[in-house]
């Protein structure tokens, strides 16, 4: 199997499907052997997940891609819709976000930095309002833990108790959308 290897200062190896095929992120000191042999462990993940990818490119073909001013509509709308929800569920959970950007991102949903400030990707608002709420509420729980403990998953499950069912729903639909604005 071909694969691309990006070496950084990380713990562990770890596989990622990109438009390019299988990225291999590994640390360091890994060896080429210690690579081979977790790429031979996972060559089923592998296999599955690349037919995925490749499914919902050709899904996103056969519904049309997305042109420039789609995405900025798209935007627009993210711009006057998100952070209302924002400061809903901030409302619920006892956060105070920092500042609330909308952006045209090719790979996450949403994301938090370290002071408080909240990325949506404008692409949300081409999923059911719930799936954006749970990306919202995902955003606003790293305010209170900037991790994915158990902790973390609690205070998401406690003000949104759908949030798995939602995950489930963007982990399943979520690649064709990113491919349909971002072709390869």
């Amino acid at each position: 199997m071909v694969f691309c290897i990006k070496r950084s200062n990380r713990n562990t190896i770890g596989l990622q499907i990109t438009d390019e095929g299988l990225l291999v992120r590994a640390p360091y000191q890994a060896s080429d052997a210690d690579i081979r042999n977790v790429v031979s462990r996972h060559s089923r993940w592998i296999d599955s997940h690349l037919a995925r990818h490749q499914q919902a490119k050709d899904a996103a073909q056969a519904k049309g891609l997305l042109t420039p001013a789609d995405i900025r509509r798209l935007a627009d709308e993210a711009r006057d819709y998100i952070p209302g929800r924002v400061h809903h569920y901030a409302a619920l959970l006892g956060v105070t976000p920092g500042r609330i950007t909308i952006r045209h991102q090719k790979t996450l949903w949403g994301s938090c930095s370290a002071r408080g400030n909240l990325n949506f990707n404008c692409l949300l608002m081409l999923t059911p309002p719930d799936v954006i709420d749970s990306v919202v509420v995902h955003e606003l729980c790293h305010l209170l833990e900037l991790n994915h403990s158990q902790r973390f998953y609690g205070h998401v499950l406690r003000v949104f108790p759908d949030y798995y069912r939602c995950h489930a729903w963007l982990r399943q639909h979520g690649p064709e959308i990113m491919a349909r604005a971002n072709p390869t």
